[in-house]
């Protein structure tokens, strides 16, 4: 389910089979680093959307919740256990948050539940090519994805 006005009335009549969301991580860069930035949000939205293809009627994917990479990572961190607690009290028992932001990794007990993947760059790639790069991704998130659903019950 994406986050849109049809997808959302659907998730509403549905919900208790609709257990898991999944939140992009999006650095935000202004200056050389934005270029890199760009890259990393471009792959993590298209991979996004591949991945919720798979999952249509189990998972929610929400809007990129984007972030400023010169805040300090304690305002990430608090902007993030906002979003937690919400979909948490929403009744989402799995949550996943997709990020090419290392910065992530790093941030204690949150860190089990992002999935960093590296970015691939995409802007040169010719379309056929970038999708089959994409849908091997999808394949080791649904990996990764479907173990946790069987540790987590």
């Amino acid at each position: 389910m994406n986050w849109n006005g049809k997808d959302v009335e659907v998730y509403l009549k549905e919900q208790q089979f609709i257990d898991t969301a999944v939140v992009p991580l999006l650095p935000i860069s202004f200056g050389t680093e934005m270029k890199q930035a760009a890259s990393q949000g471009e792959f993590i939205d298209l991979l996004s959307m591949h991945l919720e293809r798979q999952f249509k009627g189990r998972m929610m994917l929400f809007p990129a919740l984007t972030y400023l990479t010169s805040i300090s990572n304690e305002q990430k961190m608090d902007m993030l256990q906002s979003w937690e607690v919400k979909l948490k009290e929403s009744g989402f028992t799995h949550i996943f948050y997709l990020t090419s932001d290392s910065i992530w990794r790093e941030q204690g007990e949150i860190a089990k539940q992002v999935i960093w993947l590296p970015s691939v760059p995409l802007e040169h790639m010719d379309e056929q090519y970038k999708h089959s790069i994409l849908e091997d991704q999808v394949k080791q998130l649904i990996n990764i994805i479907v173990q946790q659903w069987q540790t987590i019950k």
